[in-house]
């Protein structure tokens, strides 16, 4: 495991559908608000507003369940014409508590591989979305101690990187990304002349949906599962010009 050591000086891991499920929460959510509108509307209608609005109301809400909640009432309320009943409103805000309080699902390997890795790699957390409901998954996920820094980020871009690198004195070139999504996690970390390990899940978000250049592929490995990560830090560094 020394390999990672002499070519890295941070790897970083997203949190959300990364260590531990995520996505699954608001697919649900989804279903629910779904079943509640169908005397309004047919689902596909729904999801498909529902996507509108959260994607709208992203940067005047931020990422996480509360501004996700807010784009379910808003849904609601346009579907149904302003007619949808308070009670039913309450039930989405019943929903939105469900998830707040949903115990952290740990994904495979991600528990073994942190711990590994955190004996021989200085590790962090970048993850993004509402600081009070990430801190409460970090600790619960068991795995805090694990990281010697954590940033909860509103969002990530190349400039939110590179600040977050300059602020921990750390080159690019020395700084590994590790998470489940090219748009956030990836790509914006290889424009800086970092380094990328994708892990998608196959409920990925299509609002991270991303395609990559055929550059920035020459600077990210995709990997099936995070057990797979400890043996490629030990066959760094990659074949890539």
């Amino acid at each position: 495991m020394c390999a990672c050591i002499s070519q890295f000086d941070l790897i970083a891991f997203d949190a959300d559908d990364t260590l531990w499920n995520n996505e699954d929460l608001y697919t649900h959510a989804q279903d629910q608000l779904k079943s509640m509108l169908a005397s309004f509307a047919p689902p596909d209608q729904t999801g498909s507003l529902l996507y509108d609005l959260e994607s709208r109301n992203i940067p005047l809400y931020g990422y996480g369940i509360k501004g996700f909640t807010l784009s379910m009432i808003e849904t609601a309320v346009q579907i149904s014409n302003g007619v949808i009943p308070s009670t039913e409103i309450l039930k989405i805000i019943q929903v939105a508590r469900e998830m707040m309080t949903a115990p952290v699902q740990m994904l495979p390997h991600a528990a073994d591989v942190i711990r590994q890795l955190s004996e021989h790699c200085p590790l962090m957390i970048i993850t993004k979305g509402d600081i009070f409901d990430q801190e409460r998954k970090i600790e619960r996920s068991g795995l805090q101690s694990h990281f010697k820094h954590i940033e909860i980020v509103s969002q990530k871009t190349p400039e939110s990187y590179a600040a977050l690198l300059e602020h921990y004195q750390i080159a690019p070139c020395r700084f590994l990304m590790v998470g489940n999504t090219l748009r956030s996690d990836i790509l914006p970390v290889v424009d800086i002349g970092g380094w990328g390990v994708y892990i998608p899940q196959a409920n990925n978000w299509s609002h991270e949906h991303a395609s990559p250049t055929e550059k920035q592929k020459q600077s990210f490995v995709e990997l099936e599962h995070l057990g797979q990560l400890p043996l490629l830090l030990e066959n760094w560094p990659l074949n890539h010009p």
